[in-house]
């Protein structure tokens, strides 16, 4: 049975850069973390009920990939899709932390889009299964787009890849869940302060080793001080900087051989 990884990401910026409706548009730098992985396939099953099988944090209905499944279904009308997930069910070896700022959930839903396309040949480009993705969740389209790093915009429905060389990352979660809608509604009662297209334009334009290299944890993220208004518990952690609204921390694990 082919098994499929669904990677972590790590924002090594994010800025906001206003809102939409209920939503905040953001300039971010989504860069993929190689060494941390969830791993999905399908198993055959009994019984018809749409099945997960692995540790999740909340019921299927409100699982990523559930509903990254009821979007592709109602998109495709798929009689193949149905039945598949009558006779198998999902399988998540998960290790990426929930509620980290890792995207995990994104992810899983993602790689669950793509190994239904290529199972059941639906034939959907990545464009598709990027639009039918942002339904599901903001992060969704990096994921399907399966890019090392990219400049991330809008509500996320924007993606363009960034070339260069994909960093070695340490990364730490502490036992605590954030809430990213709490987050968010924090930074917009009491830190509101978007940046500008030109401040956009500029940071999108740099590596992402340079950004690392010139800024701290609370430039890089303009969610740092909204999680740590809204978890107070949440301590700073020197030379290491805070992927989206967290919880987790990173760094760039350097070659000692150098």
């Amino acid at each position: 049975m082919n098994r499929y990884r669904a990677y972590a990401k790590v924002n090594i910026f994010l800025k906001i850069t206003g809102t939409r409706g209920d939503y905040h548009t953001l300039s971010s730098r989504f860069m993929r973390v190689n060494s941390l992985f969830d791993t999905l396939w399908f198993e055959p099953k009994s019984t018809p009920e749409f099945e997960i099988r692995g540790t999740f944090d909340c019921d299927v209905a409100s699982n990523t990939i559930y509903k990254a499944y009821k979007y592709l279904l109602s998109d495709t009308h798929s009689h193949a899709l149905s039945t598949l997930m009558e006779t198998h069910a999902i399988c998540v070896d998960k290790k990426i932390p929930s509620f980290a700022g890792l995207g995990g959930g994104s992810s899983d839903a993602a790689t669950y889009l793509h190994m239904c396309n290529d199972r059941l040949d639906l034939g959907l480009s990545i464009d598709k299964l990027a639009l039918i993705g942002a339904n599901v969740g903001a992060d969704v389209p990096f994921f399907v787009y399966g890019y090392e790093s990219a400049n991330v915009s809008g509500i996320g429905e924007i993606v363009k890849q960034v070339n260069e060389p994909l960093l070695d990352f340490e990364v730490t979660t502490p036992e605590l869940q954030i809430s990213t809608p709490a987050v968010y509604r924090y930074y917009r009662e009491h830190l509101f302060a978007p940046i500008s297209e030109e401040e956009s334009a500029r940071l999108e334009a740099i590596p992402s080793r340079e950004i690392l290299a010139s800024v701290n944890s609370k430039e890089a993220n303009d969610l740092y001080n909204a999680a740590l208004g809204c978890y107070p518990e949440l301590s700073d952690k020197e030379g290491w900087f805070f992927s989206g609204s967290g919880s987790s921390f990173f760094r760039v694990r350097e070659d000692n051989n150098g």
